[in-house]
């Protein structure tokens, strides 16, 4: 079957940016590889109707969130086992560097869904109130509480405020 005219060329430009925001929504590559990949073949299958305004990006993105959303809800968001344990660092602060990125990770896992994918949208792809709330379909007032209330709990997780009072010092 053939590729719907322009949807190659979208694919080949934007999966690497699509795919980055994605990990940061599932904090995982496999998981975000998946994510992408079923959001780009309903996308194949509804590109007249995605690209129709010229901005089939915004489309797709909003695909990428609500797509997450509905995963998120229904995931089992329990411990992980692995076989390996992880390599050492070579050096410290490669080692301080990861403990931050592994923290912070953990820390955003705990948020619920829809305030995660807030603050991935408002804090790394640095979208206005009004942009994120129109790319989740709610309201601006949403928005605010929901990024207000994830906040507060990564200020409360006691493994984020753990990395502060490591950096103070005496």
């Amino acid at each position: 079957m053939r590729s719907p005219d322009g949807f190659a060329e979208f694919v080949q430009a934007r999966s690497p940016a699509l795919l980055r925001t994605a990990w940061l929504l599932t904090g995982d590559v496999g998981r975000a590889e998946d994510l992408l990949q079923t959001v780009l073949a309903r996308a194949w299958r509804n590109w007249r109707r995605v690209a129709r305004d010229g901005n089939p990006e915004a489309y797709v993105r909003r695909m990428l969130y609500t797509t997450y959303l509905s995963w998120w809800q229904r995931r089992w968001r329990g411990e992980v086992p692995t076989e390996t344990l992880p390599d050492s660092a070579g050096s410290e602060s490669m080692a301080a560097d990861s403990a931050v990125r592994i923290t912070v990770r953990g820390a955003l896992a705990r948020l619920s869904g829809r305030q995660r994918a807030v603050l991935v949208l408002r804090f790394f792809e640095d979208l206005s109130v009004a942009e994120t709330a129109a790319l989740l379909g709610c309201t601006a007032g949403t928005v605010k509480a929901q990024t207000s209330r994830a906040l507060a709990a990564l200020r409360l997780d006691g493994d984020v405020r753990s990395l502060f009072s490591e950096e103070v010092g005496p």
